[in-house]
């Protein structure tokens, strides 16, 4: 089940938490340097690993709370154990790493079991379980889940190996991820569009082999208090975005293996009462949502710029063109489209919060990247002609520079563009630059064609189905989010699941959106709360009643109230529920 074993400690000037950076140093706008920028270390990778891990997901900027008002990031010593694991059947393995603090009791023996927000490598949900669960004692393990950062160049034949440095194929017998690609194939491959194992599919199996593997671990690193077992040991799943969506996925596994879930603002396709699947609302946002934001004004900002805007205008042309709007004017386009969008379940906040999304072309790279996973694409196979390369100022692919690679570990989101790797679009021409591809991505939702059906076959092997009865879950959202809208995801999924008769509590987060990560920019933190303290508190609740029975909270929506600009968080702006 296990290979390419490592063990590391952390102790001194280095722990679990942040590689010895604490608040401060996470807080750096510069990454920590690698000394030969040809050749970091491990231990230089682990690091900057952990960096960028942090800041894409908490929200560390001073006035944004962290460390006051929630959230600890004082030095852990400990231990970090490492592997790949394969699910049976599986082409490809995923990353387990499990972290055991010093502190760690082995008379009261906890396991935080955390998958990977987004597509983030092995680090990927440090601020969302390590932060609570490490202070307490508690061991946390990490999974990929089948995503994460091994790319692999296939210009060099090169790829990731297990400590995070750069290895060559037939040189090195520990990469991560080796692409079946084409002879003569160019550019990267990684592992969630290219592994042809529809990962996305298995989140929930990968969540209980990681939690195997923490098991395994404590076994090695006590063993006069081995064995541990999920008989003796307390498991708790807990993961925000897709980190969400693959912790309620482990909720419906079979067995008492797993003893609480906390999920926060899932990315699940529930079979509950207007569920809709995220590749179905990227894509519909993708072409749609730049034109509908023209019509709302007051957006948050950035990246909303007028370059953008201008592309917009195009948009609304051309959706108008084509008969999916009405109106003679870009503001007539525009309206058109905005009522269209509120008419298929989308929200005004959600749209507002979504600027950053269609700033950011995300829509897309999510839509490439999921089209390729959903229908086990390889290398080259993409239905809608799309790939990945590093990119010249004009766009123009070419091959991955030494230095480039080096960083793909500690740097890479998992979901290119980024860290080197662009997005390559094989359709692209004026004038909508990226109409074409859009429609591609889109047809293979609405379409019949043999791609559409290989597909939407992927998408369903994703469905949830309901948790385990008796499990105590916790789902926590924000109303605002503009990325997994909770009407598509997580509302569906708690009816379904209340209707069950299953032991699922809802907290509903007012005035939060999806990226805590981005409340460092003035008007997002204006605007907008954390959704981390909401995490860290439903643990809290959670833990509570497994110790002593106390009874789970009522579901509920939280009336919290935006800083303003310039202000500092404040216990009230939270309004954290008592």
């Amino acid at each position: 089940m296990f290979s390419h074993e490592q063990h590391s400690d952390h102790r001194g000037n280095d722990d679990l938490l942040s590689a010895g950076l604490g608040l401060a140093g996470l807080r750096s706008l510069v990454p920590p340097a690698f000394a030969e920028p040809l050749a970091p270390t491990a231990e230089e990778l682990r690091k900057r690993a952990l960096w960028n891990s942090w800041r894409g997901i908490a929200d560390l900027a001073p006035g944004g709370g962290y460390g006051d008002l929630f959230g600890f990031l004082g030095a852990v010593p400990g231990r970090e154990y490492s592997a790949y694991a394969t699910l049976p059947g599986a082409r490809q393995p995923h990353r387990v790493l499990a972290q055991i603090p010093d502190s760690f009791d082995a008379g009261k023996r906890c396991v935080l079991v955390a998958p990977a927000s987004g597509s983030r490598g092995i680090y990927g949900a440090v601020s969302v379980a390590a932060a609570w669960g490490l202070p307490k004692g508690c061991a946390v393990v990490y999974t990929d889940k089948g995503a994460g950062s091994d790319y692999y160049d296939l210009d060099a034949q090169q790829g990731v190996r297990a400590d995070g440095r750069i290895g060559a194929v037939g040189q090195h017998n520990d990469l991560a991820f080796i692409a079946d690609a084409p002879v003569n194939a160019r550019g990267v491959a990684f592992k969630h569009a290219h592994s042809k194992d529809n990962p996305e599919a298995d989140w929930g199996r990968h969540v209980k082999q990681a939690a195997q593997f923490a098991l395994h671990a404590l076994d090695q690193a006590l063993p006069q208090a081995a064995p541990f077992t999920f008989a003796n040991t307390r498991i708790i799943a807990v993961g925000i975005s897709n980190g969400g969506g693959a912790v309620l996925r482990a909720a419906e596994m079979d067995g008492d293996w797993l003893d609480a879930v906390v999920a926060g603002e899932p990315s699940v396709l529930s079979g509950g009462a207007g569920a809709r699947a995220l590749y179905d609302y990227s894509t519909e946002a993708a072409l749609l949502m730049p034109c509908a934001q023209l019509h709302m004004g007051n957006l948050p900002q950035p990246p909303l710029t007028a370059a953008l805007q201008a592309g917009a205008v195009v948009r609304c042309a051309t959706l108008a063109a084509e008969g999916v709007i009405a109106g003679a004017t870009p503001a007539a386009q525009a309206r058109s489209a905005y009522e269209l969008m509120l008419s298929k379940g989308w929200t005004d906040a959600a749209l507002r919060a979504g600027a950053l999304s269609t700033g950011f072309d995300l829509w897309r790279a999510v839509a490439v990247t999921y089209a390729s996973a959903y229908g086990r694409y390889g290398v080259d196979a993409h239905p809608c002609g799309f790939s990945f390369s590093a990119q010249n100022a004009d766009f123009s692919p070419r091959a991955a520079t030494a230095i480039e690679r080096a960083a793909w570990y500690s740097d890479g989101s998992g979901i290119p563009p980024g860290a080197g790797v662009g997005l390559i679009d094989s359709k692209v021409q004026l004038p909508d630059l990226t109409y074409a591809g859009l429609q591609c991505l889109r047809g293979l939702w609405e379409g019949n064609g043999e791609a559409a059906r290989r597909v939407q076959a992927g998408i369903e092997a994703t469905r949830a189905a309901l948790p385990r009865s008796g499990l105590p879950v916790m789902v926590v959202h924000g109303t605002d989010d503009g990325l997994i809208p909770p009407a598509f995801s997580s509302a569906p999924y708690v009816a379904a699941a209340q209707a069950g008769g299953r032991d699922v509590h809802y907290w509903k987060v007012r005035h939060a959106q999806h990226f805590d990560g981005f409340l460092g920019l003035p008007d997002y933190a204006a605007r907008y709360v954390p959704l981390l303290p909401y995490m860290y508190a439903a643990l809290d609740r959670v833990q509570a009643h497994l110790d002593n029975g106390a009874a789970l909270p009522a579901d509920a929506t939280i009336d919290t109230v935006p800083r303003g600009p310039g202000r500092p968080l404040t216990a009230e702006s939270l309004a954290m529920p008592r």
